[in-house]
């Protein structure tokens, strides 16, 4: 039987962008910027990026996931609607869309790869005005590519691409080639630079790129082709860094009159990306963004034909468009490739549903707005169990509908800090539809874990609600143990249920209370990022490895990263983080992502059928699975947080060199 169901999950910071696209007038000089100058030229809607100019009167392609999955759109001067762009039907991602002669191009992932870790991110065209028509795969089969630039005259085309390379498990500085090609014959690419990602073309025979340079400060280099394109070939190509060390500088854009460049930059001193033009006669910077918006984020810059605009994305901050989004909604709809299945990203993390699917615990946060909550899953109305105190991970009691298990205590500790598994009680009638949001709802709290046996966490109860499975430290190492769900270990004692120097966590029990699927990397003990999945009774026999990139004893099976596992209604189907399909956008383009390969995936207990659920820039993760569907409250949000635009920019990109 197919998986069906609801799933609900989280993406980091996603919910939290609010991106539009804008465009300044280039000027001849940088203080003539005004706040008057910036034109949003997308409706604020969902989230908008990644543009790109047609014309001088910024017709707009660009991508948009106001549908539940990034999609293309056009957007013309003076009309208030998009216009969707053609596409293939199964794609549930688009990127970095490039409009030439009637001709569209971009970066689509809708065919799974040749072999687990690779990327299944590939480049496609299709003629524009004629909806149906035939989409044209130009990145050959088993082969990856990302961020496609068109030369001037539209017979040259450049991307970064790791070819039918593997996966080498990169993901802060890619490490992809800028391979070029011609329109007219795909089949025929050329490395004309190793290492080297998101290019730019200058004319027909200058592309740049951005990198890191060895002393470690992103920068843009380029490469100089010859202007006869019969023998670019066989020609010998030299990298040319152009920006220097001391500023990071990425996604460059090239202005058409072979002087300037726009770039993404981030400084010292400054948290936040900007946009600046950099002059490659005077190597000299000029701010643009920051001049006109301090303490925004600002991403991936491009250029109109003719050099009159530049345009960017950042966090629409107060300018939403009359319509547009100002709210985050406590769920939103997201595009699911499997028919039986629903799926909602959640405005927090850890969700649990209630035994009737009424209802979704979760944690907004682990900071300012710390603590444990419940939202209806509608997603119409949210109330508030604990506040200002560090919970996470969330079991929901399957025999009692008012019983949540949690953690308490710091997230990500070392095995011997004190975090205890809790037993959250509270009354339902207290959950009435009062106009007010956030509603304090009175609980009581039991610990179910002493303060003195180190770090708790990860619960998950049986379906008969009589023991909670989790992950402790106590011994030292992190491995799984089981308590009674309601005397807790003082009184009905705690039994250890796996053992060893390794680290088994994320436990999840089987609706019929045969199984507990758990991450470990007791398979390799040493390598603390490659986990996978196991299954265990629960009184410890049948223990066994579920092998989902390969065969047992293959290479693949020891790079699985896999966490987060869940089971579905039927017991028959687990739901999991996983990072078997790769990178599928370029991260140092999109704000920070933890583990930008972590993707949903569906499998059966045996380790067969593996479908992927999600395929983006975003690290998805902390799934629950109900078996029923859920009805969403539809219209515009009456409740929930408003948009801040609060992430962080990519952690690894270091300014203190």
């Amino acid at each position: 039987m197919d998986p069906k169901g609801t799933i609900v999950f989280t993406s980091v910071g996603r919910q939290h962008y609010g991106f539009d696209v804008f465009s300044l007038i280039i000027p001849s000089n940088p203080i003539d910027i005004t706040h008057s100058s910036e034109q949003p030229l997308t409706d604020g809607i969902s989230i908008n990026f990644n543009g790109q100019f047609l014309d001088e009167d910024q017709t707009l392609v660009y991508v948009s996931e106001r549908t539940g999955s990034s999609r293309l759109y056009l957007a013309r001067p003076g009309s208030s609607k998009p216009e969707l762009l053609p596409s293939p039907p199964r794609s549930l991602f688009h990127d970095r869309p490039v409009i030439k002669d009637g001709r569209l191009y971009f970066i689509s992932a809708h065919e799974p790869n040749d072999k687990p870790f690779k990327s299944w991110s590939a480049l496609y065209s299709t003629e524009l005005h004629h909806h149906g028509g035939k989409i044209v795969r130009l990145t050959p089969s088993g082969s990856v590519d990302y961020s496609p630039a068109i030369s001037r005259s539209g017979k040259l085309i450049a991307v970064a691409s790791y070819g039918a390379r593997p996966w080498a498990g990169d993901f802060h500085d890619l490490q992809t080639d800028i391979v070029v090609f011609r329109e007219s014959d795909p089949t025929q690419r050329t490395v004309v630079c190793e290492h080297g990602g998101w290019p730019t073309w200058s004319g027909d025979s200058t592309v740049f790129f951005h990198r890191q340079a060895d002393d470690g400060w992103w920068s843009i280099f380029r490469v100089d082709l010859p202007p006869n394109h019969d023998d670019f070939e066989t020609s010998t190509n030299t990298c040319i860094r152009v920006t220097p060390s001391g500023v990071h500088s990425f996604t460059p854009a090239a202005l058409q009159d072979g002087k300037r460049i726009a770039v993404a930059t981030r400084r010292r001193g400054n948290n936040y990306r900007h946009i600046e033009i950099f002059d490659l006669l005077s190597q000299e910077f000029h701010p643009v963004t920051e001049l006109l918006n301090p303490n925004f984020h600002h991403y991936n810059p491009f250029v109109s034909p003719d050099s009159g605009f530049i345009g960017y994305h950042r966090f629409r901050g107060e300018s939403a468009a009359p319509g547009g989004d100002s709210v985050i909604p406590h769920l939103d709809v997201v595009a699911s490739p499997v028919i039986g299945i629903q799926m909602f990203r959640l405005n927090g993390t850890f969700p649990s549903f209630s035994p009737d699917g009424d209802l979704i615990a979760f944690n907004h946060d682990f900071d300012s707005n710390s603590g444990l909550k419940i939202v209806k899953s509608d997603g119409s109305k949210r109330w508030t169990l604990l506040k200002d105190r560090t919970a996470f991970y969330n079991s929901w009691c399957p025999a009692e509908k008012n019983v949540i298990f949690t953690s308490l205590g710091p997230i990500f500790a070392p095995a011997k800090a004190t975090v205890q598994i809790a037993r959250i009680s509270f009354d339902l009638a207290n959950l009435d539809d009062q106009s007010e949001e956030d509603i304090a709802v009175p609980v009581e709290i039991k610990l179910l874990t002493r303060e003195d046996t180190g770090n708790n966490a990860f619960p998950s109860c049986s379906p008969d609600g009589k023991f909670v499975v989790f992950r402790s430290g106590r011994s030292g190492h992190k491995n799984l143990y089981i308590v009674d769900a309601v005397n807790g270990e003082a009184d009905g004692g705690v039994r250890q249920l796996t053992e060893g120097p390794w680290i088994d966590t994320m436990p999840s029990w089987s609706p019929d209370g045969k199984l507990i699927a758990f991450s470990s990397n007791m398979h390799n003990p040493d390598n603390v990022d490659a986990f996978s999945i196991y299954v265990v009774h629960p009184d410890g026999s049948g223990l066994r490895r579920i092998y989902l990139a390969g065969a047992e004893g293959s290479s693949e099976v020891d790079r699985e990263r896999i966490n987060h596992v869940c089971f579905s209604a039927d017991g028959e189907w687990l739901v999991f983080t996983a990072n078997l399909g790769g990178i599928t956008a370029e991260p140092v383009s999109v704000p920070n992502q933890f583990q930008p390969y972590g993707d949903l995936h569906v499998a059966r207990l045996d380790g067969s059928g593996v479908r992927r659920l999600t395929w983006n820039g975003y690290e998805n993760g902390t799934p629950t699975w109900y078996e029923g569907g859920v009805e969403p409250e539809m219209g515009r949000c009456q409740f929930g947080d408003k948009l801040k635009g609060q992430f962080d920019e990519p952690l690894w990109i270091q300014c203190d060199f």
